[in-house]
């Protein structure tokens, strides 16, 4: 079997795991999320280094959901320096200066992502999102949380402050692929698997508000005809609010 093989072969299988093991958490997570949208609450979606993908996965996406406030923090991604990015992620008051600076509050939702769940940036801003009454939905990888030590104060990894936990079920380290001659795994899953989970709750969210009788505010693509009036419009009225837009 080639390694391409064996690579989709094992993220179809994590997929399935997902599908059998996480569909009522995703279920439940969308329920928060929709109620935050029907009652003007604010989404905000935070990952350092790799997970900073799954922050604007859903951000300003065709398909995806209007009133989605990422916190895109340059330091924190990989294209200033993704070695300074991985010592700041281990720093705790980064956490803090971003809940001060969104300051999100409550009954708002935050969507935080780490696969490995023991870096303390993260962690300080979900323990302040939960004491401040704000709904913590965490992605994360809890085969490898169960490993290594937190590197924050409290000793915690980031799902002890999720109120939904939802596992994308990968392998300690998350690359996947063992290749002879080669001591480390390659090919990680948490960028697919996270993306999965991300739209089965957007796919879930909007039904949801559909059910309850409102109409949800989605992006269009803007590479169709008539996407750019949608877009546009949703544009001019959350740019004030919305800092990425």
């Amino acid at each position: 079997m080639s390694k391409a093989l064996t690579y989709i072969t094992q993220t179809q299988a994590l997929l399935e795991t997902i599908k059998n093991t996480q569909l009522e958490n995703v279920e439940q997570a969308s329920r928060i999320l929709a109620a935050a949208l029907e009652n003007g609450k604010k989404i905000f979606t935070f990952g350092t280094g790799h997970s900073h993908m799954l922050a604007e996965e859903i951000f300003y996406r065709a398909g995806g959901l209007v009133r989605i406030y990422p916190m895109l923090e340059s330091a924190l991604m990989l294209h200033e320096s993704a070695s300074k990015s991985s010592v700041l992620e281990r720093m705790a008051d980064y956490g803090t200066a971003l809940f001060d600076h969104y300051e999100p509050g409550t009954d708002d939702v935050l969507l935080i992502f780490s696969n490995s769940g023991r870096n303390a940036a993260a962690i300080e801003l979900a323990k302040l999102c939960a004491d401040a009454k704000v709904h913590v939905i965490v992605i994360t990888n809890l085969n490898h949380a169960a490993t290594g030590a937190s590197r924050h104060a409290s000793g915690k990894k980031l799902h002890d402050f999720g109120e939904i936990v939802l596992d994308n079920c990968g392998c300690v380290g998350d690359a996947s692929v063992a290749v002879d001659g080669l001591p480390n795994r390659v090919a990680p899953t948490s960028t697919v698997t996270g993306a999965l989970l991300l739209n089965a709750m957007v796919a879930c969210t909007v039904q949801y508000i559909i059910d309850d009788g409102q109409t949800p505010e989605v992006f269009a693509s803007s590479n169709i005809d008539g996407g750019d009036a949608v877009n546009t419009a949703y544009i001019q009225k959350y740019k004030k609010e919305i800092r990425s837009l």
